[in-house]
């Protein structure tokens, strides 16, 4: 049994399959299709396939010669077995072919993640759906596949959607996520493990922005903030509009990952493993625009209300200042206030120019509540601009797989910050004679026999400047100052080869201290000049 129903209007033609198209009802099929054309061609054609059980070599005929005839074809509503057969012989490549979804309803489902282009609800202890803002966003979904397939080959731990449906109006991504809590949920629920999430969430994004991404593969995040600059600029006097793109522009081009969306509802926690999801943002560019968004998520909507914070994350201001606070210490390596102070502002421009777009164009300036809040984030963002020269910023922290191979990449990385710091010659030798040591030893032993990461963190202080280096590893728990020095006054036939790094190590340093903390080795060395 089969079933061919259409319409013909001015502009297009509607035509509907059903049942089971095979050998021996496809002429009388293409017949019926035919006369729905009334013999014109050209016409955009889409056939709905809803309906549509089986087809076979003969109907895939008919819909070819369907095609040449009115190239602008589309199927749509195919199902999911017929759609198989679309696929495997090819058609889904000549032709629109567009799969039938299922349908689900998120009604009285949990909210746990929300964004710039969709919400993220839990419809079953197993399961979670990303529902789009758009309408039509099979395209943005699609986009979001693929660079989440990215991030995943690159080693970003995230979750690849399995399947997509309709959601009311739009359409949503279906990830498996079983019994997985954000990090937001987490602080809202569970106030003792704060320092915990902090330290997951710098983590993570340390990862991200560590991660160099093939040029083309993702949008350039540069060319969106001047976007975000050329709209925000004629709402500002023009000097300050000028000098803002001036300062964006002389933004450095990187090829680092970005998320775009990082805040702790798109951080979820599965088990042990911490897992990025609501990948649709992800870009590459210079950190500070990332900085940018997550200020915005933690302080920079919830300026003037400060419930909005508590509607969108689920815990207090309060808290989400301190979380924005001590974020910033532990991405930058450094308690120096001043310069968590300099790269928070610089933060601060990129934010307030989005946001003061982003309310803009949702009709902020036709209410007094949001007219207010872009009167104060222009007031802000133009106090900024004027006393600030740049967008740079230097992170006082590496991190490294702990190899030898790259005590090059970390001696590069001691060079540059003692050479800004106006580090005499000396001074810098034997830094670096401790570090090398320091750094030798971490990659031997730390993991022995598997493998991990290293971590340094460089602060200098005052001038001349004092210089702090601190190693951090999550290896084996290890003090390496209670070995005994070396007698230096026995001859050569006497000494044991080794054990001289660590005490060169305590000669040419000031200080040097370890302690075991939250399952890391700590290991500070102190360089007074």
């Amino acid at each position: 049994m089969y079933n061919v129903t259409g319409k013909k209007t001015e502009d297009q033609v509607l035509i509907e399959l059903s049942g089971r198209i095979d050998s021996n009802n496809s002429p009388e099929v293409e017949k019926k299709i035919d006369e729905i054309l009334g013999g014109q061609t050209g016409l955009p054609v889409t056939v709905n396939a809803e309906g549509l059980e089986y087809i076979s070599s003969a109907g895939l005929r008919v819909l070819l010669h369907l095609k040449k005839t009115n190239p602008s074809l589309t199927i749509k509503d195919v199902q999911p077995d017929v759609y198989e057969i679309f696929d495997m012989t090819g058609f889904t490549q000549m032709m629109t072919v567009e799969k039938a979804y299922k349908v689900i309803s998120i009604e009285g489902c949990e909210e746990i993640g929300s964004g710039v282009n969709g919400s993220i609800y839990r419809i079953d202890s197993d399961n979670v759906v990303k529902v789009y803002k758009n309408a039509n966003a099979l395209d943005e979904i699609q986009h979001e596949r693929e660079v989440a397939k990215i991030a995943l080959i690159l080693g970003i731990p995230t979750a690849i959607s399995y399947d997509v449906v309709k959601v009311g109006d739009s359409y949503g991504s279906v990830f498996e996520l079983l019994n997985a809590s954000s990090f937001s949920n987490i602080l809202a629920t569970r106030p003792d493990r704060f320092d915990w999430c902090v330290n997951e969430y710098v983590r993570m994004l340390k990862r991200i922005h560590g991660t160099v991404v093939e040029e083309g593969k993702l949008p350039d995040m540069k060319q969106t903030v001047i976007k975000w600059v050329d709209f925000t600029g004629k709402y500002l006097p023009e000097e300050i509009g000028n000098k803002l793109r001036s300062m964006v522009e002389a933004v450095p081009q990187d090829m680092h990952m970005i998320h775009g969306d990082y805040h702790t509802k798109n951080l979820m926690l599965q088990g042990d493993e911490v897992l990025l999801i609501d990948m649709d943002t992800l870009a590459h560019g210079y950190p500070i625009f990332e900085l940018a968004s997550i200020y915005n998520a933690f302080i920079g909507f919830s300026e003037m209300d400060h419930e909005h914070v508590k509607r969108f994350q689920g815990f207090d201001f309060d808290t989400s200042c301190r979380f924005w606070k001590e974020f910033l210490r532990l991405y930058l390596g450094t308690d120096n206030e001043e310069v968590i102070n300099s790269v928070a502002n610089k933060a601060r421009i990129v934010g307030y120019t989005r946001l003061i777009r982003m309310s803009i164009r949702r009709g902020g300036l036709d209410a007094p509540e949001t007219l207010a809040e872009i009167e104060n984030w222009k007031r802000e963002l133009i106090e900024l601009v004027e006393t600030t020269d740049d967008l740079l910023f230097e992170k006082n922290e590496i991190t490294v797989p702990a190899e030898t191979d790259n005590w090059p990449k970390v001696l590069e990385f001691i060079e540059s910050r003692m050479e800004a710091a106006e580090c005499s010659p000396k001074v810098m030798m034997q830094v670096e004679l401790a570090a090398e040591e320091i750094y030798v030893n971490i990659a031997h032993y730390a993991y022995a026999p598997g493998k991990g990461d290293a971590t340094l963190r460089i602060e200098t202080y005052g001038s001349p400047a004092e210089v702090t280096l601190t190693f951090m590893d999550k290896g084996t728990p290890f003090d390496p100052l209670k070995k005994d020095d070396p007698d230096v006054t026995l001859g050569a036939s006497e000494r044991d080869v080794g054990g001289l790094g660590i005490f060169m190590t305590k000669k040419v340093m000031d200080e040097v201290t370890y302690e075991y903390a939250e399952g890391h080795n700590i290991l500070k060395m102190v360089k007074k000049t």
